[in-house]
């Protein structure tokens, strides 16, 4: 289940190996948060029942660093306003994210959290996210895995992208799965391919919520310290579907963006669960000002 990628660089499907760095060698023993004091975890505050982490991009990035260090196994999610209110309605999606470090990946989240008196709140774009660790690997020689991607082709041609445009980033590996469940055998083998990668962070792009699930269920089984779900930041970086212009997004208005060029895929989506975000985040607020007054 090796990527594909040819050695002159175009994209073909026919199994290649990418070439890689040595492996480098982990310390023996127990992980470090065994062994040692852990990192601590980032701030958060709950929405709708979620923890979401008060952090800037800076400060999430030294933690992954840090945990990298340490050789804890953490996972992370850039969550939208979609996964918070899936995870209201299922409970296996609910115990995935409370098992996970969740930052607010959509804007409507920022507000909420600084509604709830964070104004330091910052939106932490999933997308962005990777692309800004992925220029600090290049740099500092951590090892990525990309677990995702519509197809294999769309894969390869992500590879290509971020290795042009970080250059000295070490791809360790890759795989797209299939969108049905995945079988043991094929659970056995990709965790077999990804420890023997040595990747210090994986990166999930499965679309939400089905990357927090399979994350939450192999978190044990692999080595690699990171496991971070950044839903569509794979179709994003290859290219494939466009991202919306920086006011949009600022504005809170991406969403509609993307129905306008993915309408079959999202309309339902974002009629079912944003009105219900409103009217939750409506409730908190109300029940959390109603505390505060009586407790005057």
């Amino acid at each position: 289940m090796t990527l594909s990628l040819p050695l002159n660089g175009d994209p073909v499907v026919t199994p290649v190996t990418i070439p890689t760095a040595p492996l480098p060698s982990r310390p023996s023993g127990p992980p470090a948060s065994e062994a040692g004091e852990p990192v601590p975890a980032l701030a958060s505050e709950q929405v709708l029942g979620i923890p979401l982490a008060l952090t800037s991009y800076d400060d999430v990035m030294d933690w992954m660093d840090a945990v990298v260090r340490t050789g804890e196994r953490v996972s992370i999610s850039a969550a939208a306003v979609h996964l918070v209110m899936v995870a209201r309605e299922d409970p296996e999606t609910r115990e995935a994210l409370l098992n996970t470090i969740t930052v607010p990946d959509g804007q409507p989240l920022v507000w909420a959290l600084r509604a709830l008196g964070h104004p330091q709140a910052s939106r932490i774009y999933g997308p962005e996210l990777m692309a800004r660790y992925c220029e600090r690997a290049a740099a500092s020689g951590l090892r990525m895995y990309l677990y995702g991607g519509r197809n294999q082709g769309a894969l390869v041609q992500l590879v290509l992208t971020l290795r042009q445009r970080y250059p000295g980033l070490t791809i360790a590996g890759g795989y797209s799965p299939p969108f049905r469940p995945q079988t043991g055998e094929e659970r056995e083998a990709i965790t077999a391919e990804i420890n023997a990668s040595r990747a210090d962070v994986v990166w999930v792009g499965t679309g939400q919520p089905k990357q927090e699930k399979w994350m939450a269920e192999m978190r044990d089984m692999l080595d690699s310290p990171i496991l971070a779900g950044v839903g569509a930041a794979f179709d994003f970086h290859a290219g494939l579907v466009p991202q919306a212009p920086n006011w949009m997004q600022a504005s809170g208005l991406e969403w509609t963006y993307r129905l306008a060029h993915e309408p079959r895929r999202l309309w339902k989506r974002y009629a079912r669960y944003n009105p219900l975000f409103v009217a939750g985040f409506a409730g908190q607020y109300a029940r959390r000002t109603r505390n505060a007054l009586s407790e005057r």
